[in-house]
């Protein structure tokens, strides 16, 4: 059958023979050779790999393009504003702050570091469109027919594209969840002419250009890119490929799994550790199998049974295996896409990133409490990442990422746990006192940043501030840590060959954002696909945004809520002369949206209880719909049960102060109100550490009661009034000293003599 596929470009007299030439399949099934009979529709596939790749270009040009920004939120007129005069003055103060603006962005982006990123990008770019253009060449046109093509793609989109401005969704909003026309309008499509065809052949295209992209070892996030716009381009609906997606995986593990790979493959596995080294060799010994040959190395995989289940998708089992390629070959390979089938992620290769961070961990949200024997079921060739920003129990880690729906494998980001749940433990506390309520009342009379930036705060949120403001400190610090891990552990392939895509809220978007600004300075491209920040303690400096974009292949969504004055004082010791992401919209930066939610969030720890309701809004495609509503519920029941907390707070307050008579804005709290929220934190902080200490202990292998005695001595060993009362503002000191004088290298030099030197003391017991 493959003398089929090697005909275009073996023969000088292909174009000359009939157009009908091509026979169908000897009863194994369809191939594109069998869907594709024409050199004319051949072509038509190349030419839209071209320009959906040119498109995908395009939009990395945009990025470095100081004339290439979204379009500002609309803002209502004022009255004033209504007059000719006050009209034109208003016209001429914008036209005047624009061109400041624009000259702005040219200095900024033609910084030496902002061309190197440039630079970088495009050649990354450049480097895989020319194996993804060369390897669909092989298999349906000739290589010098497939490199004019690419020269002279000139591509069409059926519709305009055009950007997102800022959104803002009315109290009651009417959402259709349309992934289908969200994402056309995110990956539109481009003009062909292999829309003719039927859909069941226009699905067989999809299937093949899938396998053939993971023929390459690997599925960038550009890959997926290219996937979707592929997906819209056949007018096929979004889901299918998200299917495609899950068969595929379960197909590969399912064939690995059975592999038997001979002697020479077991002994170069031992011997090497670093996989990449033996996976080229390996690759370069496969080489026939690369162009689509069956023989050689494919016939484990054909065995095993791949052929079998690819053919459940349309293809032939030959087909099917050739296209593979070399990841027909070996089970090695498979187990590389997967991240070692996904032990990666939840192996011995994140002790060393504990080391770093305290607790850093990937948690597999789907096989959370399911048995391990059906793990194989979640896997697919997508990662999903979810980052909590504050806990207040220790399953908060997971619980807000189960609405991540089963198209993607998703992970939930476990890490400082101590830290969090301190932070939680604060903010919750302080969300349900009397001090917030009365704070509350005077603070909606007055704009979020003129509060920031006058430093204009309540009296009584000001006296409970020292609740608050350590732990938050201490978090922050160290969730900026972990987001320089959580990019070691990206770019070392913990998530093995598969795009992430990463979503955070509050300190675990701050997370992202040291992640990928890390990504940026290591020029590590084709990573991350999608990124969600919500309510993100980030500066909103367009030349940071920047770089995020460049190592976002898909989409970059900001979140932020105008009206979160939690967010606002907790960030008030910060650089607010650079923004806020998550009280604003990002501009100047082609491709990043933005969302505002004011009328959603009630407050910034609403966020934990609204990924589902914010995935939604912002057109996110994979949504567990069961999930979703649960969390609705759970949403309703939190925020009725704070209400409660709240006016039980006060009115207690009232009555012990007097104050019931006095007016809102003239309300003070008492002392004594303070000493109580700090009690009641340390007794949470307490409950917390000693549940959290006596789960690891007995991981480790200590028997439960003696783990729990043992963190019980541990937690009066810190002394909880003085952790509390006496020396939180030290406490605060200490950690900016120990984090300001530290720096990541050293960080990592102090865990790697650490683990020398736990390699030493195993050595001398042995």
């Amino acid at each position: 059958m493959f003398s089929s596929v090697k005909l275009p470009w073996q023969s000088a007299s292909n174009d000359a023979k009939p157009k009908d030439e091509v026979e169908e399949s000897d009863g194994e099934g369809e191939s594109l050779v069998t869907v594709l009979r024409t050199s004319e529709d051949r072509s038509a596939l190349t030419i839209l790999v071209a320009d959906c790749t040119a498109l995908m270009r395009q939009d990395i040009v945009a990025i470095f393009d100081a004339k290439q920004i979204p379009p500002p939120a609309a803002k209502p007129i004022a009255p004033t504003e209504q007059r000719p005069e006050a009209t034109k003055q208003t016209a001429s103060d914008d036209a005047e702050k624009a061109k400041q603006d624009l000259a702005a962005r040219e200095k900024e982006i033609a910084s030496p570091k902002m061309q190197e990123l440039r630079k970088a990008a495009l050649t990354y770019f450049d480097e895989w469109r020319a194996s993804v253009i060369q390897r669909v060449g092989e298999i349906v046109n000739s290589k010098q027919q497939a490199t004019e093509q690419v020269q002279q793609s000139k591509p069409k989109t059926e519709r305009p594209r055009s950007a997102s401005p800022p959104m803002r969704f009315p109290k009651t909003p009417a959402y259709d969840p349309s992934v289908k026309q969200a994402l056309e309008k995110l990956y539109p499509p481009v003009e062909n002419n292999l829309t003719k065809f039927p859909e069941a052949k226009r699905t067989l295209i999809l299937h093949s250009m899938l396998l053939l992209l993971l023929s390459l070892e690997h599925y960038k996030a550009q890959s997926r890119t290219l996937m979707m716009y592929l997906t819209t381009s056949l007018h096929l609906p979004p889901n299918l490929l998200s299917d495609d997606e899950s068969k595929i995986a379960r197909g590969l593990l399912t064939a690995a799994e059975n592999m038997k790979a001979d002697e020479e493959t077991k002994k170069k596995a031992e011997e090497n550790t670093d996989t990449r080294k033996w996976k080229v060799g390996l690759a370069t010994v496969a080489g026939a199998a690369l162009i689509g040959v069956t023989g050689g190395l494919a016939a484990p995989l054909l065995a095993a049974g791949v052929g079998s289940v690819m053919g459940g998708l349309g293809l032939g089992a030959t087909a099917a295996a050739g296209y593979l390629g070399s990841m027909a070959a070996s089970s090695v390979l498979v187990g590389g896409l997967f991240g070692a089938y996904g032990g990666r992620m939840t192996g011995r290769m994140m002790d060393q990133y504990a080391r770093e961070v305290e607790d850093f961990a990937f948690v597999a949200v789907r096989t959370y409490h399911r048995p391990r024997k059906i793990e194989k079921e979640y896997r697919r060739l997508r990662v999903a990442i979810g980052i909590s920003g504050w806990l207040t129990d220790k399953d908060d880690v997971v619980e807000p990422w189960r609405v991540i729906g089963t198209g993607m494998e998703s992970f939930a980001l476990r890490f400082e746990l101590e830290a969090l749940m301190n932070l939680g433990n604060s903010l919750t506390s302080m969300l349900t006192s009397a001090a917030w309520g009365y704070a509350k009342k005077e603070l909606i009379k007055r704009t979020v940043f003129g509060s920031l930036l006058a430093g204009l705060w309540p009296l009584g949120l000001l006296k409970v501030s020292r609740i608050v403001d350590n732990p938050w400190s201490v978090a922050s610090h160290r969730a900026t840590r972990a987001g320089e891990v959580l990019a070691d552990a990206l770019i070392n392939k913990a998530q093995g060959e598969r795009p992430v895509t990463l979503i955070g809220y509050s300190l675990g978007a701050r997370v992202i954002y040291t992640c990928l600004q890390r990504l940026a300075e290591r020029k590590a491209f084709g990573l991350v696909e999608h990124v969600v920040f919500m309510g993100a303690p980030c500066p909103s400096a367009s030349a940071d945004w920047r770089m995020i974009r460049s190592v976002t292949s898909g989409r970059v969504v900001n979140v932020y809520s105008s009206d979160d004055y939690i967010l606002a004082f907790l960030y008030r010791s910060s650089s607010i002369q650079y923004g806020v992401a998550g009280l604003q919209a990002i501009e100047g930066v082609k491709g990043v949206e933005n969302f505002d939610i004011s009328n959603m969030v009630s407050g910034h720890t609403s966020y934990r209880f609204l990924t589902g309701r914010i995935l939604q809004k912002i057109g996110f495609e994979d949504i567990d719909k069961e999930e979703f509503e649960r969390e609705e519920q759970q949403r309703k029941e939190e925020e009725a049960k704070a209400q409660k907390e709240l006016q039980e707070s006060q009115a207690k307050e009232d009555s012990t102060t007097g104050t019931t008579d006095v007016k809102e804005g003239d309300k003070d709290v008492s002392d004594q109100h303070i000493k109580d929220l700090e009690k009641e934190i340390d007794d949470k902080n307490q409950q917390s550490y000693i549940g959290w200490a006596t789960e690891k202990m007995t991981l480790a292998g200590t028997g439960a009661s003696a783990a729990y005695e043992k963190a019980k001595l541990q937690w009066a060993a810190r002394g909880q009034t003085a952790a509390v009362e006496g020396t939180a503002e030290g406490t605060t000191d200490a950690a900016k000293k120990r984090v300001s004088g530290e720096s990541y290298d050293d960080v990592k030099a102090r865990a790697e003599a650490r683990r020398m030197t736990e390699e030493m003391e195993l050595g001398l017991k042995k």
